[in-house]
């Protein structure tokens, strides 16, 4: 007889490719990563049908929900080259969390999508772990995610992130605030590197130079290029949060993401006013000098690709400039003086003077 299937014989779902028992043996696995970031509000349990937050335990009277969702574009298949899986989810929850922070609103929770062609236990327990990290370093709880195998629509080895987050601020206390003029101060907050934008172009930028993810990164020889362009994404919700609760005068925030503060900056602008920066200024990251060396990448061309080193901006009175900076430098956090807000014709541009150092 051959070895052939009978097209009567019966069939199960892991014949298809999809294993339920590891996935529920996931669900055991992950269940202390999520109770590692319980807060006031939830308790991280997994395993329900819908994840709780309780509003009122969490100290809001009058809050407004604030939600945002994003993914980790192709750097994650830097980590699937690589193998390391384990700073991949604090991106996830970074690019979530930081677009609600600059609008005023504290981060909740978070939910994930895990999407592979065969659920590896290890890795998926790795990728939460980092999901996890970056809850607990955004002070939000994980309450929740799906995990899903999809044989025949990713390749083997292949897997996908998304993420989605929900915050809330009290009425009133939302931003930008509508007292944006001229001569308003614009402060950088410096990023971590390359974030988790324009890697496609960096990656294409990888394969034309001939390194591996294994050799030692030319702008960074201490580690490997992998490693180098895994560095995990800055989460800004700790610090920008202690000067709002300390009642410091920020107008308004940008998170510097894809499109770069070319088009980030714009989003936060009203009518008749427009941002100039001084590009003299942004210490600029020897990533980003590689990047634009390597690949003949015009200034414009970073400015509008990548963070080129300022991950978050803020929007301040001057005269308030001395007390904004010491808060934020008390954190660890850098800050750049990077110009400030002008009237202008056209609506919400952003005009650059100096050069970058590249």
């Amino acid at each position: 007889m051959s070895g052939k299937v009978s097209e009567n014989s019966p069939m199960t779902y892991r014949d298809a490719g999809v294993d339920i028992d590891a996935g529920n043996a996931l669900v055991g696995a992950i269940g202390p990563l999520a109770r590692s970031t319980s807060r006031p509000g939830a308790d991280a349990v997994l395993g329900g049908f819908g994840g709780l937050f309780d509003l009122k335990s969490a100290g809001f009277k009058d809050p407004v929900l604030v939600a945002a969702n994003d993914g980790v574009g192709t750097k994650v298949k830097i980590a699937i080259e690589t193998g390391a899986h384990q700073t991949i989810g604090i991106d996830l929850v970074a690019m979530c969390v930081n677009d609600l922070i600059v609008q005023g609103a504290e981060p909740l929770f978070f939910l994930d999508y895990f999407a592979s062609s065969k659920l590896e236990p290890d890795i998926a327990v790795d990728v939460v772990g980092g999901i996890a990290e970056g809850c607990r370093q955004a002070g939000c709880a994980l309450i929740g995610g799906e995990t899903a195998e999809m044989p025949g629509l990713y390749a083997p080895g292949d897997y996908d992130l998304a993420g989605f987050s929900v915050g809330a601020a009290e009425r009133g206390t939302l931003l930008p605030r509508d007292d944006l003029k001229p001569g308003d101060l614009l402060l950088g907050l410096t990023s971590s590197g390359v974030h988790s934008n324009g890697y496609s172009l960096a990656r294409r930028i990888i394969e034309r130079s001939g390194l591996s993810w294994s050799d030692p990164a030319p702008f960074q020889s201490e580690t490997d290029l992998g490693t180098a362009f895994l560095t995990p994404t800055r989460i800004y919700v700790r610090p920008v949060l202690d000067a709002l609760r300390a009642g410091l005068p920020i107008k308004a925030l940008a998170h510097v993401t894809g499109g770069g503060m070319t088009e980030n900056l714009p989003r936060i602008l009203p009518t008749g006013l427009g941002a100039e920066i001084n590009l003299d200024t942004i210490p600029v990251p020897s990533v980003f000098s590689w990047l634009a060396a390597q690949g003949n990448i015009a200034e414009s061309e970073m400015l509008r690709t990548f963070n080129c080193g300022i991950g978050m901006v803020l929007v301040i009175e001057p005269s308030s400039a001395t007390e904004i900076i010491a808060n934020f430098e008390r954190l660890n956090q850098t800050v750049t003086v990077l110009g400030t807000l002008v009237e202008q014709d056209d609506d919400g541009t952003v005009g650059f003077v100096g050069k970058l150092a590249i």
